[in-house]
């Protein structure tokens, strides 16, 4: 008989996951049709001009306006890299403040209680643009993972302008373990990239997530599509031959640290003066290359540190190019609205026209002008009208806008994807728990064993790696039979289950409370029907129902999803 009961459960469980919404449709109701607020700030209202002249242009009508809860949760995700707890939204959607979305905005973003978390995420963030998701993990790697995020989380909670940000990761020298004597965190997104193939790695990176420019392909012969040749990636490359990583004994049985440091380099040839490289054509034959930027400007040829310092030349050179803020524009851009303005965002060469040209360039110089502060072109974005539209696609914009398809981005609706593999970890955690995640580096520690199951890298000239968490089998099987979603569903003091058995509310405000951890919304009349039917199905028994009910939430479309 209880075998049965249970049969009959797991097929409410099913059909309740079945209606669960799970494509470009049913993403919550819609809140009414209208323009986004501009909000005061003249780059709020450059983007929605801009963006809805795009939308005349093209015959397109844009999406409504996303409902209160969908933006709220949107916004912690993208902000914060988590879902917002139960409290947090009900407060955000009680509200009848007309400004409320600002202010939530400027709080998230703000110097108050949500600073620590800002700054954690984002640190995460850009260590996986910096040094990849398995960055620190090679066999005998010389990068320290968790000085990369100390240097980061440090930088960001204290405003430190994102082109200083750029300058230290450049040119900074020091030791990579937080502890050591001349710690200097930021060292640790050029320690493995100086010593291997001649600093091509550090060239490639450095030049592709500060500038847009993939070089790479230009260290052996000529770039197939831009203006790259051979010649001006040995020059770029040439900025970091001073530079070197050396590995550190701390007297343990470990591997030690590293330490990046620059010294004379006396070039390929006899005359440190003249501290040439050379490379060869792919006729065989040999040219000769000395230190030139991108735009053509050259340094001093020598290679003691006496007469120049070749990296400090290059930070300098870097932040003062107009490509720096296209660039993080760009980078930003991807990150709130789901596709940059190039594909891919790091490839903005001349053969890779952007979309929205203007608008690009007219936030470029915003940024700029304020001072590269990353927290105010956060704000312009998330404060635009296309961030606030829904995922719900109409007559208009379902097949003409779909980056998917191949069509250019126009931003006429959210563009649904997938929650990054590290967003759904503090989310679970968040959805079980209740409370934002620990700041400790046992948390940090659990959260990178469990990510690591995800990242595969390959050894080529970029160090690039890729990443199995795309919605396919090995994602699937882990989300529904791994510990994350066990620890969820267990019903014990302190979890969202506990809550919601034990507490003296009616049915109903159970039922809402689990949809609205989980996904920021009430239940629909749908989902209560079929949630009264897994009850009952249960024989009454509340706290299987309501961990079937709360399995089939986490394994949602909806929960997985950023709508």
């Amino acid at each position: 008989m209880r075998s049965g009961v249970i049969r009959t459960a797991l097929g409410w469980v099913v059909a309740l996951v079945a209606i669960l919404p799970g494509g470009r449709e049913g993403m919550g109701q819609p809140l009414r049709p209208g323009r986004a607020k501009d909000y005061g700030l003249p780059p709020v209202a450059l983007i929605n001009q801009q963006i809805r002249q795009g939308w005349v242009e093209q015959g397109l009508r844009p999406s409504d306006l996303a409902p209160d809860g969908e933006w709220c949760r949107r916004l912690f995700i993208d902000v914060l890299g988590r879902i917002p707890t139960v409290e947090e939204l009900r407060r955000f959607t009680a509200s009848r403040d007309g400004d409320k979305r600002r202010k939530l905005v400027d709080e998230l973003l703000g110097a108050g209680s949500y600073q620590e978390e800002f700054a954690r995420h984002w640190a995460a963030v850009w260590t996986n643009v910096l040094i990849g998701r398995t960055g620190g993990s090679e066999p005998n790697s010389l990068t320290d993972r968790a000085g990369l995020e100390q240097y980061l989380r440090d930088a960001l909670a204290n405003h430190l302008p994102y082109d200083r940000l750029v300058y230290d990761l450049v040119t900074a020298q020091g030791t990579t373990r937080p502890g050591t004597d001349g710690f200097h965190g930021a060292v640790n997104f050029l320690v493995m990239k100086v010593n291997d193939d001649k600093g091509a790695q550090a060239a490639a990176a450095t030049s592709r997530v500060f500038l847009g420019l993939q070089v790479q392909c230009a260290q052996c012969h000529n770039h197939p599509f831009n203006e790259w040749k051979q010649r001006k990636f040995w020059e770029f490359n040439a900025f970091f031959r001073q530079t070197r990583a050396v590995r550190r004994e701390d007297g343990g049985d470990g591997p030690g640290f590293a330490e990046l440091i620059d010294e004379d380099f006396s070039g390929e040839g006899s005359t440190p003066q003249e501290a040439e490289i050379y490379y060869e054509l792919r006729n065989g034959q040999l040219e000769v290359a000395y230190p030139v930027f991108v735009d053509g400007t050259a340094i001093s040829r020598s290679g003691r540190l006496q007469d120049v310092r070749r990296r400090e030349q290059l930070g300098r050179l870097i932040v003062n190019s107009p490509l720096l803020e296209r660039t993080l524009v760009n980078r930003l851009w991807a990150h709130f609205l789901g596709h940059g303005f190039t594909r891919p965002v790091d490839d903005m060469g001349p053969h890779n026209a952007p979309c929205h040209p203007q608008l690009l360039d007219d936030l470029a110089a915003a940024f700029r002008q304020n001072s590269c502060n990353l927290r105010d072109l956060m704000r312009w974005i998330t404060l635009s009208q296309p961030y606030a539209l829904s995922s719900r696609s109409n007559s208009t914009n379902a097949t003409r806008d779909d980056p998917t398809r191949g069509e250019t981005p126009k931003f006429s609706r959210f563009y649904l994807r997938q929650l990054d593999a590290e967003v759904l970890y503090e989310s679970l955690f968040v959805a079980r728990t209740q409370r934002p995640p620990a700041s400790s580096p046992e948390h940090a520690e659990a959260r990178q064993r469990w990510l690591r199951q995800f990242a595969v890298a390959f050894g080529n000239d970029e160090g690039g790696e890729a990443t199995t968490f795309n919605g396919t089998i090995p994602q699937s099987l882990t989300m529904f039979n791994g510990e994350l979603v066990r620890d969820a569903l267990a019903i014990q003091p302190g979890t969202i289950l506990h809550t919601a058995v034990h507490n003296d509310w009616k049915p109903l405000d159970r039922i809402h409370y689990v949809f609205e951890a989980g996904l920021a919304r009430p239940a629909t009349r749908d989902e209560i029907n079929l949630a009264g039917q897994l009850l009952a199905a249960r024989e009454g028994d509340a706290s299987e129902a309501f961990q079937d009910l709360w399995w089939a939430v986490l394994n949602s479309n909806e929960f997985i999803l950023n709508h």
